[in-house]
């Protein structure tokens, strides 16, 4: 149970589950490894897995009309990351998720978590939970983008999210604020400057 012990952390912050059905959800974990620059979902296919990253970092990206990529999500060790929409409609997805390091995953199948959710009450708690807590941070940084400078929403994530600043490529994290990278090196030459 040792190489669960994070994910198991993570479910035990919302709630509480018996070592029994703890052992009935590590039976449905797959561990994948993923190169750098591999894809885990790519857009027209339907997403099968909720992944849960064990080590390494990932961006979810879509690309619009005129070719520019757009990061909508970042995400590293004890996150989750996937096309949620994908997953959740099981219709094919509109995103790319891309492994920015080489990374460790566990993978779950929508079936065997569906399965496990009407048998096991307080993983359907856990998945919901973590599902409205995404839904809100997602509408958090939609309000952010219309409401924040670029400054601003620099300053937030670098307060938030200093590894990811310091592990992301600066295109990504540029990507993922809005803006491009070379908009965001004036923005941070200014802070610099400031500080």
């Amino acid at each position: 149970m040792e190489q669960y012990k994070n994910i198991l952390q993570n479910i035990d912050r919302y709630v509480s589950l018996s070592i029994e059905e703890k052992e009935r959800l590590i039976s449905i974990i797959r561990t994948t490894k993923i190169k750098k620059r591999q894809f885990i979902d790519q857009p027209g296919y339907v997403c099968q897995y909720r992944n849960y990253v064990v080590e390494g970092a990932f961006r979810s990206y879509f690309v619009d009309n005129e070719g520019r990529e757009h990061t909508v999500q970042i995400a590293i060790e004890d996150w989750f990351v996937s096309d949620f929409y994908s997953y959740i409609t099981q219709t094919p997805a509109t995103l790319f998720v891309e492994a920015l390091e080489d990374s460790t995953i566990f993978q779950m199948t929508y079936n065997d978590i569906e399965g496990l959710c009407q048998e096991i009450h307080g993983l359907s708690e856990y998945f919901r939970t973590s599902t409205e807590r995404a839904f809100a941070f997602s509408r958090k940084r939609a309000l952010s983008n219309l409401s924040m400078t670029a400054a601003e929403r620099y300053l937030e994530l670098l307060e938030r999210y200093p590894n990811i600043v310091k592990r992301v490529p600066q295109k990504v994290i540029a990507s993922y604020l809005g803006m491009t990278p070379e908009f965001m090196s004036k923005i941070r030459k200014n802070l610099s400057a400031k500080s």
